[in-house]
C-alpha cells in the first residue's frame, strides 16, 4: 500500500527577496534559506547568474503558485558592457575568444541600443539552461561542443545608455520581459557598433512588483538562523507576488463561488471589471484577502489558480 510522502521542514508561506551575492548560484541560495528557515518547500523567481548580483525573489510554500506570474513581470537590470573583448559565456566569468581595437562613441552605442528596443529574435548564449536534444546547453559548451541556438522572441521595454567610465566600458539600463538574456545584449550591442563585447557587471533591480527595498542580504538570514530556524516574520505575504496584477472586488456570494471553482457570469459585475487584454489575468479579492487568480473570457470570470 503507498503511503504519502511526508515533507521535511515547516510549511512556510510567502516570499523573501535576497539580494544576491556575487560568484554564487540561484540554486545554492534556494539550498541555503530552505535550510536557514528549516521550510517544506522552496524555489525562486527567475535564475540569475552566477557573476549576477541583485534581486532573487524566493517562494515558499504557497507563494510557489504564484512564481510564474513574478516570472512574466518587468524586470529591471544595470549592466556594464566591456569593450574590445568577446567572451565564450558573454560575461566575465569565459574564456577570450576574440579581441577588437574599435572603441564605439557614446552616440553609436545610444543608436545600437534603441534599435534593440522592442519586440525582437534574440540567440541566448551557449551557456544557457536552454536544452538541445536533451542535453543543456551549457553542458554541451562546456564539453567542448557548443550548440548552435536558434533566436527566441524577446521584449525590450528600455534600453539606454547611463554612464561611459571610460573608452572601454560602458554602463546601460534595461526593462524587459521574461526569457530575456542580458548576457546576449550586451554582445549584440557590441557587434552592433562593429565590435566585440561582454558583461562585466550585472545587477537586477526590479522582478515584477519587488524592488531593492523589499531585499535582505543572504548574511543576514544565514546569521539569524545560528541560533535556530531563521523567523518567519520575514517573509512577505504570497499575495505581495500579485500586486501588478489589476484586481477584482467581489462581493461575499460570489468569493464563495469562486472558491469553488465556479465561474462567474460577468453581466453580474461589468462596472467592476478593470481593462485587460484577451489572454491577461485578474486578481481575485474578497475584501483584503486575495483568491487567487482568474481570466476574464467568453462573458466569465473562470478561477485559474486558487490560493
Amino acid at each position: 500500500m503507498a503511503r504519502n510522502r511526508v515533507r521535511k521542514g515547516r510549511p512556510l508561506d510567502g516570499w523573501l527577496v535576497i539580494d544576491k551575492p556575487t560568484g554564487m548560484t540561484s540554486t545554492a541560495v534556494v539550498s541555503i534559506l530552505k535550510r536557514a528557515f528549516n521550510a517544506q518547500k522552496v524555489g525562486h523567481g527567475g535564475t540569475l547568474d552566477p557573476l549576477a548580483t541583485g534581486l532573487l525573489p524566493i517562494a515558499m510554500g504557497a507563494a510557489t503558485k504564484t512564481v510564474p506570474y513574478i516570472m512574466d513581470g518587468t524586470k529591471r537590470y544595470h549592466f556594464t558592457l566591456k569593450l574590445g573583448e568577446a567572451r565564450d559565456s558573454d560575461d566575465a566569468d569565459g574564456n577570450v575568444t576574440a579581441t577588437s581595437d574599435v572603441r564605439p562613441t557614446d552616440e553609436q552605442l545610444r543608436q545600437a541600443a534603441a534599435d534593440l528596443t522592442g519586440d525582437i529574435m534574440q540567440v541566448p548564449p551557449v551557456f544557457s539552461a536552454l536544452k538541445v536534444a536533451g542535453e543543456r546547453a551549457y553542458d554541451m559548451a562546456r564539453d567542448g561542443r557548443p550548440p548552435e541556438l536558434p533566436p527566441r522572441p524577446a521584449r525590450i521595454d528600455r534600453f539606454v545608455l547611463i554612464d561611459r567610465p571610460d573608452a572601454d566600458h560602458a554602463v546601460f539600463e534595461v526593462e524587459s520581459g521574461k526569457g530575456v538574456y542580458m548576457r546576449s545584449l550586451a554582445r549584440d550591442v557590441a557587434l552592433a557598433c562593429g565590435t566585440v563585447g561582454h558583461i562585466a557587471v550585472l545587477r537586477r533591480l526590479r522582478v515584477g512588483p519587488f524592488t531593492e527595498a523589499d531585499a535582505i542580504s543572504l548574511d543576514k538570514i544565514t546569521e539569524s538562523a545560528e541560533e535556530g530556524p531563521a523567523s518567519p516574520e520575514l517573509l512577505l505575504p504570497v499575495s505581495t507576488a500579485l500586486a501588478d496584477i489589476p484586481a477584482v472586488a467581489l462581493m461575499p456570494d460570489e468569493a464563495a463561488l469562486i472558491r469553488h471553482g465556479q465561474a462567474l457570469g460577468l453581466m453580474d459585475f461589468v462596472d467592476r471589471i478593470p481593462e485587460t487584454g484577451p489572454d491577461d489575468v485578474v486578481r481575485m479579492m474578497d475584501g483584503e484577502v486575495v483568491l487567487g487568480l482568474g481570466r476574464l473570457e467568453e462573458g466569465w470570470l473562470k478561477p485559474v489558480r486558487l490560493l
